[in-house]
């Protein structure tokens, strides 16, 4: 055993760093970096090396998905989505209890002082309950490179497409899955900012129909998901995508 160990000892810090890329899960690299000093040096090099992060499925509170995404330098793709597991089916649920995500608005804050925000391409925020416009402001205007954002599932109004109409000008597509409290208004500014816009999801939002006939006068090649607008409906009716 001893010998074992000692043969473990003898790779370089690049090799493990190199080994410790591949796996899958945070969680896996946490338990890695506790083994010894140069396992620890080994897992913050590969942090380093990632251009995707996802904590997608675990509980993360502010301090540690801020520091994980600290040393992450080389990082493109951040994934803080929250999925709920319930009889081993992941799944996202519009209930503020089911989700209890950890992550706040002072984590985003946190999160957004990272050196690696400004060259990330994609963000998704899915399902996170306990962010508000404050936290998405904060992120998003740090976020100049981003061109892939997903605001699902959380309870954001126009004050954040605004932010993000203003700091993201290379934005191609945008997920407002059941935004209920973003309006016309912001949808309207989103889209004329974003000149790059290719697509955006709205389902379960209560907005206009006027509106999205509107929108596609701006932007004709702009889809509108996840169905097409029928534009027989009167003017001034509600139209709820589902």
């Amino acid at each position: 055993m001893e010998g074992e160990e000692g043969e473990v000892e003898r790779l370089p810090v690049d090799l493990l760093a190199h080994i410790f890329v591949l796996l899958p899960s945070f969680v896996d690299l946490a338990q890695a970096s506790g083994v010894c000093r140069k396992w620890r040096e080994g897992a913050l090099r590969s942090l380093a090396r990632r251009e995707r992060l996802s904590f997608a499925g675990y509980r993360m509170d502010d301090d540690s998905a801020a520091r994980l995404v600290r040393h992450a330098y080389s990082l493109r793709d951040l994934d803080i989505c929250f999925v709920y597991n319930c009889s081993n089916k992941l799944y996202c649920s519009s209930s503020r209890s089911c989700w209890g995500c950890q992550i706040t608005d002072n984590g985003l804050y946190k999160i957004s002082l990272a050196k690696c925000i400004g060259n990330l391409t994609s963000i998704s925020l899915w399902g996170m309950a306990g962010i508000t416009d404050k936290g998405v402001i904060q992120l998003v205007s740090k976020a100049k490179s981003l061109q892939h954002l997903n605001v699902g599932g959380t309870f954001i109004t126009d004050e954040s497409l605004l932010a993000i109409a203003n700091s993201c000008p290379h934005l191609k597509a945008v997920v407002l899955w059941c935004c209920r409290h973003v309006t016309e208004t912001g949808l309207s500014m989103l889209v004329k900012e974003c000149r790059k816009l290719e697509s955006i999801n709205v389902w379960g939002m209560r907005v206009p129909v006027d509106c999205f006939i509107g929108l596609l006068a701006v932007s004709p090649a702009l889809q509108i998901k996840p169905v097409s607008i029928h534009l027989g409906v009167g003017a001034g009716a509600a139209w709820s995508i589902s």
